[in-house]
């Protein structure tokens, strides 16, 4: 993997907006899934909010040939992930919980994972979405996700510009010259601006954000978390 270079910026300020925009997407999406009367204010509970949280079932897109997503394409629990490869917490769930959901129900057929670019960082993070689609044109979008995980640089360390992208696309054996050109085609630019507006559209300003079956998870929560609503999802 690319050597990390010393940071130039402290990472601790967007650590705490992150924190801050998981409280505020709680609220949010509460109001966008369970179906929060502006009239009064009020909302149904978490467990109803569950049960009838299922208008973010058709942005599961299915589509059979996405480089980005992965499981098979008619399983019957998808599950949205709106990431930012910068975020620190989005390494943590790519590290830690992503693989052991894979083993126990991609591999299965059960569960389907989806990713969403939202980029929410700044131009860094913007960089690495568009490297990732990049990567995905030429089938390894998700060898790069996990090697940019694997190796995370610190948020707006002003390292992770395209030479950094670019050295993460040659040691994935990828052709360079048209990684570099599909990083610039406007296609490109559209499909992340695309999945950025479809999250801010749900109420997301962080990351990372899910949707499983229309049932919202805020945060780097534990793998049991997921466990339990996927085998609700699957079983319901």
């Amino acid at each position: 993997m690319p050597e990390s270079h010393p940071a130039r910026k402290s990472p601790i300020l967007p650590v705490i907006v992150a924190l801050a925009a998981a409280v505020a997407l709680i609220a949010a999406l509460a109001g966008a899934f369970s179906g929060e009367d502006e009239a009064d204010g009020s909302v149904e509970s978490s467990t109803d909010s569950q049960q009838s949280s299922t208008s973010g079932d058709s942005l599961a897109r299915r589509q059979a040939d996405d480089p980005m997503a992965k499981g098979d394409v008619d399983a019957p629990v998808v599950l949205i992930a709106y990431s930012d490869f910068q975020c620190p917490f989005c390494g943590k769930w790519a590290r830690d919980t992503a693989p052991a959901l894979e083993e126990k129900y991609v591999a299965d057929g059960t569960l389907r994972i989806e990713w969403r670019d939202f980029p929410y960082l700044g131009s860094e993070s913007t960089t690495a979405a568009l490297a990732g689609r990049a990567a995905g044109a030429q089938g390894a979008f998700w060898e790069f996700h996990d090697a940019m995980y694997a190796d995370q640089l610190p948020p707006n360390s002003g390292n992770l510009d395209q030479k950094y992208v670019e050295v993460v696309a040659e040691e994935l054996g990828l052709d360079v010259q048209q990684f570099r050109a599909d990083m610039k085609s406007q296609a490109t630019a559209e499909q992340v601006d695309a999945d950025f507006q479809e999250g801010q559209a749900l109420g997301i300003t962080g990351t990372p954000s899910f949707l499983i079956n229309g049932v919202p998870v805020i945060g780097a929560q534990p793998t049991q978390v997921f466990e339990d609503i996927i085998e609700e999802a699957a079983a319901g």
